[in-house]
């Protein structure tokens, strides 16, 4: 059995399998790309014209980008999935809004939101977050965009939000990330719009690319080189409204990969998932592991390639995680972890320090929750130590308000034994809205 429960202010979360079992059957089809979503109603939003998107995510996240730029004066329509019309203010035309910018839980709305606004000369913003977004560190893209003349002021040293920028005539630079974040270079690459001279980002290794699709397709010139993992920018484009069409996100699929894998006797197709290949590192990670998946219907839309995945119940072995694969399925560790736990053997994940300074520290977290459970979970610096084959049990959860951790610890109890509570479970909302509900969809009970 599943069902929602109100402990006011928050919502828990109980799973019960039931002793004759369960299986996951059916099709699901997920909702629209988070990171997508966003840089469509940014670009959209300093746009000449119109843009329209389909399929926009309805999550917290998306709507607080929505909110951020309808303050500076671009005209949004009522969020929706099926149509959302932007009108564009123009590039270089954001108004300096009357109040302080509030980017909610959402890390990728801030960080990538402050290269536009610091390279908009004359006007000042205020920007802020969450209680989690706050605690977050903001130097990664602090510190860039300094070097491009920015001026900027926070918390314990300018790495904290609340954040003030006093927008500059920026200079374009050539910045060497010392981490492949999609969220670092796109701040950067942002700003380069206007700033004097071409802006290059270098990574270590190639960090999701949405930002290049998208400014290609409305209108900016951009240079990529692969052998050198750098992106460099041309500034001032004539950016004009375009249709997009949002896939569904491969990092909302990921749940239902795992689900599907572990739990005996599931067949589950999910349909119109982004498959963009510096996305698809969990897809690849799951395959290392034995997962039996096909992909079917491919085609691409919107500059972006998709596909439905098929995945049924086959045993998984441990691998080994890390390297250049990392950047490609950050956000998808968590639900890793729960597979490793009903892998054969060990599974090392390395090189992910990253999650730490996500909505929440999510190597710690996961393997404190997935310990109440039985797993055996050793934790390191940069990863996890997973030797799977222990049962679980059911347990008091929590979300820890983790969005990801919440969704990761749901599909863990599926194959527990016994009641699982999973407090705070609202926080699924940030990203996935109907979760609950589909999984209440997709379960069969035998």
């Amino acid at each position: 059995m599943i069902r929602l429960e109100t402990v006011s202010p928050h919502q828990q979360l109980v799973i019960t399998p039931p002793a004759s079992g369960l299986s996951l059957q059916g099709k699901v089809r997920i909702p629209g790309d988070k990171s997508i979503s966003h840089r469509a109603l940014m670009l959209g939003a300093i746009a000449e014209g119109e843009t329209i998107i389909e399929g926009l995510l309805l999550g917290e996240d998306p709507r607080s980008t929505a909110a951020c730029f309808a303050a500076m004066g671009a005209n949004i329509s009522e969020l929706n999935e099926t149509e959302v019309r932007v009108q564009g203010v123009g590039l270089g035309n954001l108004q300096e809004p009357d109040n302080v910018l509030d980017a909610g839980n959402s890390g990728t709305t801030m960080r990538l939101m402050m290269g536009l606004l610091a390279s908009s000369p004359d006007r000042f913003f205020a920007v802020t977050g969450d209680g989690s977004l706050r605690s977050r560190p903001m130097s990664r893209v602090v510190n860039p965009l300094k070097e491009m003349g920015a001026q900027i002021w926070g918390k314990k040293g300018n790495t904290l939000a609340p954040l003030a920028i006093q927008g500059q005539q920026l200079k374009g630079i050539h910045y060497h990330s010392p981490i492949a974040s999609a969220q670092v270079k796109s701040c950067v690459l942002l700003a380069g719009l206007l700033a004097e001279g071409q802006t290059t980002v270098t990574e270590p290794a190639f960090s999701r690319d949405h930002s290049e699709r998208m400014l290609r397709a409305f209108g900016a010139n951009l240079t990529i080189d692969p052998e050198t993992h750098s992106v460099t920018l041309d500034p001032y484009p004539t950016l004009r409204g375009q249709k997009v069409v949002v896939p569904g996100d491969i990092s909302s699929a990921a749940f239902w990969m795992v689900a599907a894998a572990i739990v005996p006797d599931s067949d589950l197709t999910i349909e119109n998932v982004g498959i963009n290949p510096t996305r698809t590192g969990i897809i690849e990670a799951m395959q290392m592991m034995g997962a039996d998946m096909t992909l079917d219907n491919a085609r691409e839309v919107a500059g972006e390639p998709v596909a439905d995945l098929r995945v049924q119940y086959s045993p998984l072995k441990g691998c080994t995680i890390g390297g250049e694969i990392i950047p490609r399925l950050i956000d998808e560790i968590p639900i890793l972890a729960v597979a490793a736990c009903f892998a054969a053997g060990t599974t090392i994940i390395k090189d992910a320090e990253e999650l730490r300074v996500k909505e929440s520290d999510r190597l710690a977290v996961m393997a404190a929750e997935l310990t109440k459970m039985g797993a055996n979970i050793i934790e390191h610096p940069d990863g996890l130590e997973i030797i799977g084959g222990a049962s679980l049990n059911g347990a008091e959860m929590d979300s820890y308000t983790d969005h990801r951790i919440a969704m990761s610890l749901a599909i863990a109890a599926l194959n527990a034994k016994d009641e699982t509570r999973i407090h705070r479970a609202e926080a699924a909302s940030i990203s996935y809205p109907t979760f609950v509900e589909t999984l209440t969809n997709v379960c069969q009970f035998e």
